[in-house]
């Protein structure tokens, strides 16, 4: 067994795939109409025939409050793993991403927070999660 989608919930679905791409720098996986929305995968370049993320239209009624209440508390939606974390956060804050946490160590790892612009806040994290 293994993982094969994984899903972050977004309050607009093209907003996000520019984005996870433009911004974040996955590579397009999927990107199929379906009626009112689109199944949209990405993938790391770094292994395009690894996990997808689905960017998932958040309009599911339990969604949103939870949503809200993950970014109220602080707390990330997900994490995603990079090799050093005080590049990324350079390169993601000049390119105009907002972090509610910059880089911090903890423990045997590093890591930093930023608001994805679609309703979540993501780490990045460095060591620790191999």
């Amino acid at each position: 067994m293994r993982i094969n989608l994984s899903s972050v919930p977004v309050d607009d679905q093209e907003k996000a795939y520019q984005f996870y791409t433009k911004t974040l720098g996955f590579q397009k996986k999927h990107d199929i109409p379906m009626g009112k929305h689109r199944w949209i995968t990405v993938v790391s370049p770094e292994d395009p025939n690894g996990t997808e993320l689905v960017l998932e239209p958040d309009e599911h009624p339990a969604v949103r409050p939870f949503k809200s209440a993950l970014l109220e508390d602080g707390i990330p939606f997900t994490a995603f793993a990079v090799e050093d974390v005080a590049a990324e956060h350079k390169r993601l804050e000049a390119l105009g991403v907002k972090f509610t946490q910059p880089p911090t160590e903890m423990g045997s790892m590093v890591t930093a927070v930023f608001d994805d612009t679609c309703g979540n806040l993501i780490m990045i994290a460095q060591g620790g999660m191999e």
